[in-house]
């Protein structure tokens, strides 16, 4: 099974240590994850896990985008970072591009018009900005995301 991780700016610390860590129950649950996010994002990953033990395969966004809309490459799940409206459109562009079950992960301090426009994704959300702990137990709340791809 393959995921994707769809990271845009990192503005909010949050995004890096919840990637990190969807990151690593993935790896555990035997997915192929791929983090594709701008140079910042995909520079903070690689930061923060210099012996990639948890990131393994990184790209580039934009070349995400141009090879899933190629058909060059898919998943079967798809983590999008939302925390701004940039991050409901790419949201939009996965699900038009992708077979994946895409999983909306909202964060920030003003979530409730981004939740509006993730309908139709499963929804992991909770006002964080610089604490990871209310969306990590969302996540851990999912006790297989394997299952959710079938």
């Amino acid at each position: 099974m393959k995921a994707l991780l769809m990271m845009g700016c990192p503005e909010l610390p949050v995004q890096t240590a919840v990637a990190l860590y969807i990151a690593n129950k993935l790896n555990r649950e035997g997915f192929e994850v791929t983090s594709a996010g701008n140079k910042a994002a995909i520079s903070l990953l690689l930061n923060s896990d210099p012996e990639k033990h948890y990131i393994k395969k990184v790209m580039d966004l934009d070349r995400c985008i141009g090879a899933l809309a190629e058909k060059k490459m898919d998943f079967d799940l798809c983590f999008v970072f939302i925390h701004s409206d940039s991050g409901t459109t790419y949201l939009a562009t996965v699900k038009s591009l992708s077979q994946a079950k895409t999983v909306a992960v909202i964060f920030g301090k003003d979530i409730e018009p981004l939740i509006k426009a993730s309908e139709g994704s499963i929804i992991i959300a909770a006002k964080a900005v610089h604490n990871p702990t209310p969306l990590r137990a969302q996540i851990d709340g999912v006790k297989s995301w394997a299952a959710l791809t079938k």
